[in-house]
This record gives structure tokens, C-alpha cells and sequence, in this order.
């Protein structure tokens, strides 16, 4: 059953999408200008840098998103279920605390948001928008019904 989401955050948007055929649109164009255009060469053109942006766009978003469910914290690759976190609210970040996500480091923009778990080991989550990644686990775990 698909839980409802609570936060999430998308680990890229879609747009570099268009540069590919952007640029091989100006391309078409300069040589329409100057004579000779070649249409299906810049229509493979746009295809053949389509094709690997799109691979990257979709391992960004997949590496680098952020999703809330009652259930669980997904932080990039990493599942973390919502009964092994204690608390969020107080915790500071230790040196050394473990990177959710499967990362070394914090994702590039994102900011820390740590989290005690409940074997009392504090490891690092992360968001672009860290005070509402950090009120919504702290609704969450302060939800009546929660053991």
C-alpha cells in the first residue's frame, strides 16, 4: 500500500532536459542562416544529448531525494524506517555521525538535520529546507498512537 507522503523533495527538476535540442536548435539555425542546413544531423544531434541528460537527471533524482511517509525517511537510496528515530528536535550533529543516503558527505545545498535514533547513535539526514524536514519528522514522532 502506497503511504501518503509528508515531505519530500525532488533531487533534480527536469529541465536540463532542454538543452540538448536548445542547443542543437541554435545549431539548426546558425546554419540556416548561412545556407545548407542539415535538419535530420541536428535532429540526431539533439536525440544523441537528450539521451544521457535524461540518465542523469533521473540519477539525480533518485540519489539525491528526500521523502516522508509515516513509514519511513527515504534519503537518496536509504531507507530508514520511522520507529528507529527517537527524536529530532535538540540533537546536535557529532563528528564523525553517519551520512543517510549512502553518501560520505551531505548532498551539495542540502543542510544537516540529525537525527537520534532509537539504539541512541545520532546520524545526519538532510534537505534543502532543513526546518521543514525537521517539524514534519517532529509531528511525526510526536503523533498521538506512536509507541
Amino acid at each position: 500500500m502506497e503511504q501518503p507522503t509528508l515531505y519530500s523533495e525532488r533531487g533534480a527538476t527536469w529541465w536540463p532536459l532542454a538543452w540538448g535540442p536548445a542547443f542543437a536548435l541554435a545549431g539548426f539555425a546558425v546554419e540556416a542562416l548561412t545556407g545548407g542546413a542539415h535538419p535530420l544531423f541536428w535532429l540526431v544531434v539533439a536525440v544523441v544529448l537528450l539521451l544521457p541528460t535524461a540518465v542523469w537527471v533521473q540519477g539525480r533524482r533518485r540519489v539525491l531525494g528526500v521523502r516522508l511517509t509515516p513509514v519511513a525517511l527515504h534519503q537518496g537510496r536509504e531507507e530508514l524506517p520511522v520507529r528507529d528515530i527517537a527524536e529530532v528536535r535538540g540533537v546536535e550533529p557529532r563528528a564523525g555521525a553517519r551520512v543517510l543516503g549512502g553518501g560520505w558527505t551531505l548532498p551539495r545545498g542540502a543542510e544537516p538535520v540529525p537525527v537520534r535514533l532509537s539504539d541512541g547513535t545520532v546520524a545526519l539526514g538532510w534537505a534543502r529546507d532543513r526546518a521543514a524536514l525537521t517539524e514534519a519528522l517532529d509531528r511525526l514522532l510526536r503523533a498521538p498512537g506512536r509507541s
